[in-house]
């Protein structure tokens, strides 16, 4: 009897339906917390704005009635999520080890790599790449093209970046996920190194909140150094 799910493919679709159901019983609450988090933070807003300005940009303006109060709200979400993500992957990872089987010290080993990643990835954004990457492209201005920053563009390029960078810091510890539960193994990493490079600078041009060339390798530079060292921590790990 024909079910229209071939039987090779109804493993993975069993897996996807457990992580989906797992992640669905916790999602409402992180909801709920990022929310309130965000009102929280939105009165440190201002103070919040103008460190964030100090150290990356000069003045800014804004062009819309609403522009101040929308940036003050994006940055409010931001910094919610930000302070939540040891929260946010700990319900992601336990979601998703759930159908393979991961659990205890690895699910621990999982969560607590992929959070500090993610922070390293995101502290390095912000105290390296971002400053390089704004005054590089603040060089092109003159006495004819002077810079008018938008707040509302200025906050979003911010957050976005930092954000792009700390997901893709994370690669490492989902390379050894995929090899540990026989998804993708060692070899696999290894033979498709030159689909690995087009992959990220894809990945790069399109995370990256200005499609300059500057940027797209202050992201996609780190990325494959990143590849390259989850392919030598399997090798250590021992795993195939």
């Amino acid at each position: 009897m024909q079910t229209g799910i071939s039987d090779t493919h109804r493993p993975v679709m069993n897996k996807a339906l457990i992580f989906a159901g797992e992640l669905r019983t916790t999602v409402r609450t992180l909801g709920l917390g990022i929310i309130l988090s965000t009102l929280t933070v939105f009165f440190l807003s201002p103070d919040l704005l103008r460190i964030v300005q100090h150290h990356l940009s000069g003045k800014l303006y804004f062009f819309t009635v609403a522009g101040p109060f929308l940036a003050h709200v994006k940055l409010a979400a931001f910094v919610a999520m930000f302070v939540l993500m040891p929260w946010i992957l700990a319900v992601f990872w336990r979601a998703l080890g759930k159908p393979f089987g991961v659990q205890g010290a690895s699910l621990f080993f999982f969560v607590f790599f992929t959070v500090l990643l993610f922070y390293a990835g995101a502290l390095f954004c912000y105290f390296v790449t971002l400053p390089l990457g704004i005054k590089f492209l603040l060089g092109f201005g003159s006495e004819q093209l002077k810079a008018v920053i938008s707040v509302t563009r200025f906050v979003d390029f911010v957050t976005l970046f930092i954000l792009g960078f700390g997901a893709v810091f994370e690669l490492p510890v989902f390379m050894v996920f995929l090899a540990r539960v026989g998804i993708c193994p060692r070899s696999f990493f290894e033979k498709n190194r030159r689909y690995a490079l087009l992959l990220i600078a894809i990945i790069a041009a399109v995370l990256t909140p200005t499609p300059d060339i500057v940027n797209m390798l202050f992201m996609g530079g780190p990325l494959y150094l990143l590849y390259e060292s989850g392919i030598i921590i399997l090798l250590l790990m021992r795993v195939r």
